[in-house]
């Protein structure tokens, strides 16, 4: 048992059958499968159970998947007001939603940076995968590390983009970019490797 813990989160919810958020006319009563939206991020979360229980043991590590994200961030901001841990030790959140479409240019946006002065070095650092990072410094955003950062706890959101068939029933799976998730899922795992060597990893205000 560590003294610091880290969350690793990601949401399962999506639209189902688009009685609500579809952005497709023509989607009502359609399967929303939300292969990029997200079981992309649930899958990324997943696959790093086993790899940082196997190989890095500095932190806790706490892996929670969220629903009620695209209702309005209900299952994280639930979580954040009745966790089941003591939210003082959790060192940071990383935050999984949309990393399934990485673009030929490895166009990765992380948003949130600026909630901690050690993350624009710590991403910087560990960028050996020749990611184009696109960095926003908020801590709040249409995604789960929101109601972590209104916690005063440093939360970062990885997200590849945008596309045409957000929140319609084409977000399917044979559009995801597997190669891309595991190049992230490389990418997050230095950044833990990293973070361990920063003595003190302190949040500031967005």
């Amino acid at each position: 048992n560590q003294n610091e813990t880290l969350v690793v989160g990601a949401h399962y919810d999506h639209v189902g059958l688009g009685d609500f958020g579809s952005r497709d006319i023509d989607g009502k009563g359609l399967i929303h499968n939300g292969a990029d939206d997200n079981a992309s991020g649930v899958a990324l979360a997943i696959t790093l159970i086993d790899l940082l229980y196997d190989s890095n043991k500095s932190y806790n590590y706490l892996f929670i998947a969220f629903d009620g994200e695209e209702m309005g961030l209900y299952g994280s901001s639930f979580f954040c007001k009745n966790p089941t841990i003591d939210l003082a030790d959790v060192r940071f959140m990383l935050n999984f939603d949309m990393v399934g479409r990485l673009n030929d240019q490895k166009t990765l946006a992380i948003n949130g940076i600026g909630t901690s002065t050690k993350w624009q070095e710590l991403i910087n650092d560990a960028n050996t995968f020749d990611f184009q990072l696109k960095t926003t410094e908020s801590g709040i955003g249409p995604s789960d590390h929101t109601s972590f950062y209104l916690q005063n706890i440093p939360s970062i959101h990885f997200f590849t983009g945008q596309h045409s068939d957000y929140h319609k029933p084409s977000d399917d799976v044979e559009k995801i970019n597997f190669d891309g998730m595991f190049l992230i899922h490389e990418y997050v795992k230095k950044i833990i490797e990293l973070s361990t060597k920063i003595e003190k990893f302190d949040f500031q205000e967005t």
